[in-house]
């Protein structure tokens, strides 16, 4: 027997052996890890998704929180856990980020993820304080240029999509304003509130509750159109800035080496849960655009990512200490 055809028969007992796992799977609970802080986006989508998710394959999932280093930590747990679909992981912008940012220093192989789902997509809103004069994108940019060094903007963390959002809007009108990372969403909004900081870029469902309650205004979408859960909020070209896309995204990976039986098993079961009725309407209420795309376009979209926000962070000389 030549090798070729050794290589061959091996693979055929691979996918054999895929096939026999996936048809019992799942046949025990799923520990579901969320590398971030319960509470936030990250978690509430995993959750929401899940729940739904756990009724369609029918086993429980548990939802393990494992902050830490930009989302790294509960990445390397799920990177070294058994490749038998029993352990998967969450993760939005900031792990694409982590590609450039991290490079040659992740304890983990970043490609060797296997991808699942991208479940869904948010476009980000841009907030002022209610003490900060500009009424639109505009008028902030012209503020910037007139004032450079004096606007403060608040994000997430280093490295998460409000940050680079906020870079890529700078380097691309050509001003210059201050960063001041935060560790999450919550503390950043205080001091926007308290015009601590004078401008911050998140999810909608995290400012949105905060733009009616009339505590922080709301500027622009980064999106082509306008979300039907703010249609008073114009896109950032209707508000007078450069036409920039940017958004968070929520995606599921699998272990390294996972059967692909498994995981295109796990991707439709992600797709049922993310178009039924009730999770459309919840994330349309929430301005999250459900997707559910297979394997093999969510590691295309991933590619384009960590090619998009790569190429920012190098731009803006963007580090982490």
């Amino acid at each position: 027997m030549n090798i070729l055809k050794a290589g061959i028969i091996a693979a055929a007992l691979a996918t054999l052996s895929g096939n026999a796992l996936a048809q019992n799977y799942p046949s025990k609970p799923i520990r579901w890890v969320v590398p971030y802080t319960p509470g936030g986006f990250t978690d509430n989508v995993t959750r929401m998704v899940t729940a739904k998710l756990q009724t369609i394959l029918g086993q429980p999932i548990i939802i393990e929180n494992k902050p830490g280093a930009n989302s790294i930590i509960g990445a390397d747990f799920v990177a070294k856990a058994a490749p038998d679909g029993y352990t998967i992981l969450t993760v939005i912008t900031a792990h694409a980020a982590n590609a450039t940012l991290y490079e040659g220093k992740l304890p983990f192989d970043h490609k060797s993820l296997a991808p699942v789902s991208l479940v869904a997509i948010s476009p980000l809103i841009l907030t002022t304080s209610k003490q900060f004069p500009a009424k639109n994108v505009s008028e902030l940019i012209a503020y910037a240029k007139a004032n450079p060094g004096k606007l403060a903007y608040g994000s997430s963390g280093v490295g998460s999509a409000a940050h680079l959002t906020s870079e890529l809007l700078q380097t691309t009108a050509g001003v210059n304003m201050i960063h001041v990372p935060y560790k999450g969403t919550a503390p950043a909004l205080a001091d926007l509130m308290a015009n601590n900081i004078q401008m911050l870029v998140d999810v909608p469902s995290s400012m949105m509750p905060h733009v009616k309650g009339g505590k922080v205004n709301a500027l622009a979408m980064f999106s082509n159109e306008r979300l039907p859960s703010a249609p008073d909020v114009p896109t950032i070209k209707q508000s007078g800035g450069p036409s920039i896309e940017s958004s968070s995204w929520v995606m599921f990976f699998a272990p390294p080496g996972t059967p692909a039986a498994i995981v295109d098993k796990l991707s439709k079961a992600v797709n049922e849960a993310v178009k039924s009725p009730e999770i459309v309407a919840r994330f349309t209420e929430l301005g999250i655009v459900p997707m559910g795309l297979n394997p093999a376009e969510t590691g295309k979209f991933l590619a384009t990512e960590v090619e998009k926000w790569g190429s920012v962070i190098k731009t803006a000389k963007v580090t982490v200490q």
